[in-house]
């Protein structure tokens, strides 16, 4: 092996161990200043996460990024301000295309605007939008953009419901041993 190699297996292995740390704030320095996540004020992620790229990753001020979450930023993903993923939220930004002949991908940015709530085991694909202030039921597959205050659910997912705009809740809070 060359030293590239052993930097990037050494860059694998502690951003794979990064997520079990249990300290949110130990988390949160390394997503932040080794692997350059851009994270604002008082945001969480809690134990478990597995973030691919966090150098394309940006996470607005107090947004809560759930247990077990799966962050694929390889294309890049933009999370806004107070959003919610509750656990088991996985985020891809690169697929394999099953209907090219040589088994390519399929890549898009995936951007999550302020206020939305993306529930339990949901799966969100690329190059999706969820709008402002928008729900995603838990375990539904986001095939499409959401529009702004829209609840969405089933596989794949769809319009159920509209949400109240009043939206006033600040996030962010949390133990410092999640």
């Amino acid at each position: 092996m060359n030293g590239k190699q052993i930097k990037e297996g050494f860059k694998f292995l502690l951003l794979n161990s990064t997520g079990k740390i249990p300290s949110h704030a130990i988390r949160l320095f390394i997503y932040k200043h080794l692997f350059k996540a851009r994270i604002g004020n008082k945001a969480v992620i809690y134990g478990g996460a597995e973030i691919r790229s966090p150098e394309n990753l940006v996470i607005g001020e107090r947004s809560i990024i759930g247990n077990s979450a799966k962050l694929d930023a390889r294309a890049g993903i933009e999370i806004g301000k107070n959003v919610n993923f509750s656990t088991g939220v996985w985020i891809w930004t690169m697929q394999h295309d099953p209907q090219d002949p040589d088994f390519g991908v399929k890549q898009g940015k995936v951007t999550i605007k302020d206020y939305a709530w993306v529930s339990c085991r949901t799966i969100i694909l690329p190059g999706v939008t969820i709008g402002e202030g928008a729900v995603v039921a838990a375990g539904a597959v986001v095939t499409k953009n959401v529009p702004d205050y829209a609840f969405v659910g089933g596989v794949p997912a769809k319009v159920i419901g509209e949400r109240n705009r009043d939206l006033r809740y600040q996030l962010g809070d949390y133990l410092p041993f999640i």
